[in-house]
């Protein structure tokens, strides 16, 4: 058979032609939109700092009470300290007393200082009679230790 005689039945569109085709970008709406993200951040920076605030006042305020507690205790530890020193420098004295006994024109407790003023004494003339180890650790402390 010859190519002349075959009928070809050629591919034709449809009636009326084909549909539209759709060549848009369909993307969805993902998350909120920029002045609602802006927003939020704004207003949660608002709350923080409300926060941050309200907290500097409790703090400063229980600082305040710290501090007038401390103010209120002060007299109590002062004397406890001063009963401490004259506790320490009558049982010196006794113990001088009891060293100086045969020395001749020694007089117990008198003053190294010319005033007639109180000088409170430090930590070597209050601890000179005792054990070093008292001595030491009423300078250093637990620093001693380290």
């Amino acid at each position: 058979m010859s190519a002349a005689l075959v009928k070809v039945k050629q591919e034709l569109p449809p009636p009326g032609g084909y549909g539209p085709i759709d060549y848009k970008r369909n993307l969805p709406r993902r998350g909120l939109s920029g002045y609602s993200l802006f927003a939020i951040s704004f207003a949660s920076l608002l709350m923080g700092y409300y926060n941050l605030v309200k907290w500097n006042r409790e703090r400063r305020r229980l600082k305040i009470e710290d501090m007038e507690t401390c103010i209120a205790l002060l007299p109590l530890l002062q004397a406890e300290s001063d009963r401490r020193t004259l506790q320490i420098l009558r049982e010196n004295l006794e113990e001088e007393a009891k060293i100086m006994e045969g020395v001749p024109g020694w007089k117990v407790g008198e003053s190294v200082y010319h005033t007639d003023r109180w000088v409170p004494p430090i930590a070597d003339d209050l601890y000179y009679l005792r054990p070093a180890r008292e001595r030491d650790h009423m300078k250093f402390g637990l620093q001693y230790y380290i």
